[in-house]
């Protein structure tokens, strides 16, 4: 009976899998699931590799395995020794967290998820397998866990804390492009990456509170109150993440730019209908005389409010005029 190699019953969370036992006999049989890769790995290099499908182990379809082997006498009678290596093509999730430091060094906690799949299985066996001794998918995702870490607190101290705050969204792409080529050098794809939360301490945390509001407009003060307010109840929260603080609220951090002059005031030809600027004494389309508002007031009878006398409507309590 031929030796049958197989992954069974694999994981949902399983990355990879070694065949047990490195003895392997010509004619035995291969079988490679759908959303699977078998690897042939021996002397430290990874080298043929089979899709999906059910193969005949024969010197045809292991040309790069059987070179290495032609130097031994007698290797085609012989069972060879090889390990053999199944990853899983699907993509995978994970969690990171990692403590950073700006570029001027204020600490950082930052913490997420990022979403990967082996994009180039002999790299990855080179590289990840081979090359760290992670033959299973517990070491796997430690290295690749610190590996991501690692490249995270390289980046983030690129910037400074007030733009790592402000400018999240912007700053996250960055980083996910860079460590996503990093990733490659590994025979990974980084599909994903996302910053849940990130936090300081609370002497940089006041510190980025008044460098956003000591020249800011009432309402920019008023925005960076609701964020303490908003990072002082979740930092409460068992879902706070690393350490207490300010769980990032991107919505409110986000600054609205140099203050906006208002809108000038338009009103409607009573001609042509064209919006012109309400001080207009004459319409610049059709040059009809603009009569001015009235700025007249008065009570409203229901509940005293000074309103404009030309209100059909109370604006305070609706009461027709």
């Amino acid at each position: 009976m031929p030796q049958v190699i197989e992954w069974k019953n694999p994981g949902a969370e399983d990355i990879l899998w070694r065949y047990p036992d490195e003895e392997i006999t010509w004619g035995a049989q291969l079988i490679v699931h759908e959303y699977e890769v078998a690897v042939f790995f021996r002397d430290g290099k990874a080298l043929d590799v089979f899709d999906a499908g059910r193969h005949v182990l024969t010197t045809l379809n292991l040309p790069l395995l059987t070179g290495l082997l032609s130097r031994l006498a007698g290797y085609k009678e012989k069972p060879f020794k090889s390990t053999v290596i199944f990853i899983s093509t699907k993509v995978f999730a994970g969690k990171y967290g990692a403590q950073a430091q700006t570029t001027e060094l204020a600490p950082l906690k930052v913490y997420g998820g990022f979403w990967f799949k082996v994009e180039s299985p002999q790299l990855f066996v080179n590289e990840v397998v081979g090359g760290q001794q992670a033959y299973s998918t517990e070491d796997v995702n430690n290295f690749i866990r610190g590996f991501l870490n690692e490249k995270i607190i390289d980046e983030l101290s690129h910037y400074d804390l007030l733009t790592v705050f402000t400018r999240l969204d912007e700053t996250s792409v960055i980083v996910k492009n860079a460590i996503s080529d990093y990733f490659k050098r590994l025979g990974l794809e980084l599909t994903d990456l996302r910053f849940e939360g990130i936090d300081t301490t609370p002497e940089y945390r006041e510190r980025l509170f008044w460098l956003r509001t000591g020249k800011a407009a009432p309402e920019e003060v008023l925005r960076m109150e609701t964020v303490k307010k908003a990072a002082e109840e979740l930092g409460k929260s068992s879902g706070a993440g690393l350490g207490t603080g300010m769980v990032l609220i991107p919505q409110i951090m986000t600054p609205t730019g140099p203050a906006q002059a208002p809108a000038a005031a338009l009103v409607i030809c009573p001609k042509c209908s064209a919006k012109i600027p309400a001080t207009s004494k004459f319409c610049p389309d059709c040059g009809t005389t603009i009569t001015p508002p009235s700025t007249a007031t008065m009570a409203c009878p229901k509940c005293g409010k000074t309103i404009p006398s030309s209100s059909k409507f109370c604006p305070e309590c609706g009461e027709k005029i």
